[in-house]
């Protein structure tokens, strides 16, 4: 009987829901690793209906967050709809350690109470995106203080300083001479450990964790666990489209900012960055966003796409009718009309100077500012541009405009 021991198995075909799974693991990502790791799990979850442990870790290191930390959630939210496990982790013992990633300095370490606080708002804000009724939450305090001293010195041994050294931030700063603490070394390490705790299959996480994420997963081998997968997702262009989205650079949308202000920031990137975010925020499936794009190439007008994606964003935190008023809203300032929900203010004295009104209504941070903007033909009262800076109203009620979206109706009395 002629052998077979040599024949090559052949893989096994990918179902329709396997493959489906991958491409929605795939859309936006930078790096799915292994990915046929990622395959076989996928597989085997199909086979067994055993849901997959898709893992995320935040260190609550700051009170809010803008939608750029919302990539990473959009993923898990997709992974969640498909079925699988997500787990949002808040990192509370790791934060009192400090990530090192992607810096040259050591970190300092936040506070308890900052970090509760922190935690706190975090995962208010994240309930905006996950389905919180199928999402776990877990502290990697929970097994991390009860490890201890004996426990944590097992662990460090399972990784070498050689390793550890092959770490970007901390290669750079050792040729350079600057401090590493030791206590750097043990946040990848806890990190990773966070994996081994929760048994995760997969774990999320930016560009800028790779070298973290790759730590889980060799930890997992070292404790006998079958090794995660890791997806990173790339750090997400601000409303500039060069630098990746800051608060320091002013180039951020806050998911806690009103409605208004936030519809009018998306419809102010630019055509071509609209499809990125498309790809990265939209839970529009691929499909339907290649059916936008060959209807804009066959000539829509891609405002319209921008618009679409503007009141998706803006429904997601806030809801369907907020965002309907600030699309209306939009259209009312595009048109030079006067939005509905203007402050209203009351001053005395007139006749009122205009530097003076503007400063007192809210309007301009000084008189000096004030008389800038309307030497800058910033200014409108009722409509009309105001070009004389000594102008001086008289008692009644005014609606004042600076800029395209600062106004009030201002009453003047003697």
């Amino acid at each position: 009987m002629e052998s077979t021991q040599n024949t090559p198995q052949k893989e096994p075909e990918l179902t329709d829901g396997v493959r489906e799974a991958l491409s929605v693991s795939l859309r936006g990502c930078e790096e799915l690793l292994p990915q046929d790791d990622w395959v076989k799990k996928l597989q085997k979850s199909e086979q067994t209906g055993q849901p997959l442990r898709i893992k995320l870790g935040l260190d609550p290191t700051a009170p809010d967050i803008h939608i750029g930390h919302t990539v990473v959630l959009n993923k898990m939210r997709q992974l969640q709809d498909l079925g699988h496990q997500v787990i949002f982790l808040i990192g509370d013992f790791t934060s009192l350690i400090g990530d090192p990633s992607g810096r040259n300095s050591t970190r300092p370490p936040l506070t308890p109470e900052q970090i509760k606080a922190n935690a706190e708002t975090y995962y208010r804000q994240a309930s905006l995106i996950l389905d919180e009724s199928k999402t776990e939450i877990r502290y990697n305090s929970e097994w991390s203080l009860p490890l201890g001293s004996m426990g944590m010195i097992q662990l460090a041994a399972k990784y070498t300083v050689a390793r550890m050294m092959e770490r970007n931030d901390f290669n750079d700063r050792f040729k350079a001479g600057t401090p590493i603490s030791v206590h750097e070394f043990l946040y990848p390490l806890m990190q990773g450990y966070d994996s081994v705790a929760l048994k995760s299959d997969l774990e999320l996480g930016g560009t800028d964790q790779k070298f973290n994420l790759l730590m889980g997963r060799h930890l997992q081998q070292e404790y006998g666990q079958e090794p995660q997968c890791i997806l990173t997702m790339p750090l997400l262009e601000g409303l500039d489209g060069v630098d990746k989205m800051s608060k320091s650079k002013n180039n951020y949308i806050g998911i806690t900012e009103d409605a208004n202000t936030m519809f009018a920031k998306v419809l102010s990137i630019s055509d071509e960055l609209m499809w990125r975010w498309y790809t990265l925020l939209s839970f529009k499936s691929l499909a339907e966003i290649d059916t936008l794009k060959a209807e804009v190439a066959g000539g829509r007008n891609p405002k319209d796409a921008k618009v679409m994606l503007a009141k998706e964003i803006t429904t997601r935190f806030h809801d369907a009718a907020a965002a309907e008023s600030a699309e209306q809203d939009f259209i009312n300032r595009s048109k030079g009309g006067v939005p509905d929900d203007i402050p209203e203010v009351s001053l005395s004295g007139a006749p009122l100077g205009i530097g003076v009104l503007l400063k007192q209504a809210g309007l301009a941070p000084s008189t000096s500012e004030a008389n800038r903007l309307i030497s800058g033909s910033g200014v409108r009262v009722d409509g009309s541009v105001v070009s004389d800076r000594g102008l001086k109203l008289d008692a009644g009620t005014y609606v004042v405009q600076v800029g395209k979206r600062r106004f009030a109706r201002v009453t003047v009395t003697v």
